[in-house]
């Protein structure tokens, strides 16, 4: 037994030193671009323009991860996917990774075969209703009826917070997110929960803006991030770490603009970001220049969140919790090394 166990460890040792491809990203590399599974339409997160192009926080988590493996950002294609249909889309192949925003949880980590990335939006549940219905607090919609989307945590969360409250509703469930906004904005339900992120972007689509309000209170936090299948580590990793170097490169300075000019910088960990330092790629399976692609093609995330839903946005959604760890957010790099 212990020649064996030395052997086993002798094996796994000799291995810490390379990466090996696994089934997605060979099959990825072989169709020639990353599939990805998007909402379908949600302003600043997954939207598409009058030109048919797509935009957003997840497309941009799409294009990022293209960038690492094909140095080409441009190499995805992207899969519009109901909140019904994305875990089946992954499951069975469908889509390479889910870049829409989906809420990681326990039972998603443990039944379904899939796995949480990372967060690279950090939300809360929260309701909208109409001005003109007076209501100020959330314990203000007892019996009131909720128009939500089914097979979402948001739905689970809604019921949890009633039945803690010891309240009660009637919940309007439809299956298409632009179909619930139209039916709130008719007049079906009282009022209306979702991400506060989706809301304020449904906001923006009414006829009147002003005459909705969104309420302070929240139901649930809702981290939001990429999902891949389990059981397929060099993938998880590549997609993990694009979004770590897209953080990476905010939190050193390292943007879009300057990216070519920081490949002189003498910093060691802009050297390993940038690829001037090798041997990062070789560890993910990519090419060494994989991060410098993204903040190239892509941004880095500030840019990315900035354009998509910043001030710069028709969203105009400050940073928040989404903003670096030492401007007082969640939005922590882990180190590229």
């Amino acid at each position: 037994m212990n020649l064996l166990r030395s052997a086993a460890l002798l094996a796994l040792a000799c291995g810490l030193g390379s990466a090996h491809a696994g089934p997605t990203l060979d099959a990825v590399k072989k169709k020639g671009y990353v599939q990805c599974g998007v909402s379908t339409g949600i302003q600043g997160f997954s939207s598409v323009d009058a030109k048919g192009a797509w935009h957003g926080l997840d497309i941009d988590m799409c294009r990022a991860i293209a960038a690492a493996v094909f140095n080409d950002a441009s190499r995805h294609k992207v899969t519009p996917l109901t909140t019904q249909q994305r875990f089946t889309a992954l499951q069975s192949g469908e889509v390479d990774v889910l870049t829409r925003n989906a809420t990681p949880t326990l039972a998603r980590d443990t039944t379904l075969g899939l796995i949480g990335v990372a967060v690279n939006y950090y939300d809360s549940q929260g309701v909208m209703v109409s001005r003109k219905l007076g209501v100020k607090r959330l314990r203000e919609l007892d019996g009131a009826t909720i128009c939500v989307q089914p097979g979402t945590v948001t739905e689970l969360d809604l019921a949890d917070w009633f039945r803690a409250n010891s309240l009660s509703f009637k919940p309007v469930v439809i299956e298409k997110y632009d179909e619930i906004v139209r039916a709130f904005a008719a007049g079906r339900c009282d009022a209306f929960t979702s991400d506060k992120s989706q809301l304020a972007a449904s906001r923006t689509t009414l006829e009147r803006p002003a005459d909705y309000v969104i309420l302070d209170e929240n139901i649930a936090k809702t981290p939001l991030g990429p999902m891949v299948r389990q059981g397929d580590e060099s993938w998880f990793n590549i997609v993990r770490w694009s979004l770590n170097a897209m953080l990476e490169a905010e939190e050193f300075g390292i943007g879009s603009a300057n990216v070519d000019r920081m490949l002189d910088s003498r910093n060691p960990n802009v050297q390993r970001i940038l690829g001037t330092a090798p041997g990062m790629g070789r560890n993910l399976g990519v090419d060494d220049k994989w991060a410098y692609s993204i903040i190239k093609q892509v941004g880095n995330y500030g840019e990315s969140y900035e354009a998509n839903l910043g001030m710069s946005s028709p969203m105009r959604l400050p940073r928040g919790l989404n903003a670096q760890w030492r401007d007082g957010g969640l939005m922590y790099g882990w180190p590229i090394r």
